[in-house]
């Protein structure tokens, strides 16, 4: 998938509507539309990369960011103390519908596994 028509680099450029929990240079956090628990916010990176499965040893700066964003955002929503959950599906058997790498912050309730 392009740049040009991928959905999350869209709402990156505003083109989309999203609720906005952070920014910085690197990443972007908003709330998941489709919410599975309390808490379900989204962090992408800025640039767009297709999945974790197209990650390479020189996007380690891209993988930190990502998580920090995540650690950030369950301190500034409560759930860092009572546990929260981050997941990232890479390709269509893992779950991947959106092809853009993306982190899953999931909390306010207790996790089961397996997830499913």
């Amino acid at each position: 998938m392009s740049a040009s028509t991928c959905l999350f680099c869209r709402i990156v450029r505003r083109e989309l509507p999203a609720t906005i929990v952070y920014e910085n240079d690197e990443v972007l956090a908003f709330q998941d539309i489709a919410a599975k628990a309390p808490v379900h916010l989204l962090i992408i990176p800025k640039t767009h990369v297709d999945g974790l499965q197209s990650l390479a040893g020189s996007d380690a700066a891209t993988i930190s960011s990502l998580f920090a964003c995540a650690n950030r955002l369950a301190v500034q929503s409560g759930i860092a103390s009572s546990g929260y959950r981050t997941v990232i599906n890479a390709g269509p058997d893992g779950g991947q519908t959106v092809f853009h790498l993306h982190v899953h912050l999931l909390g306010g309730r207790p996790m089961t596994w397996p997830p499913g």
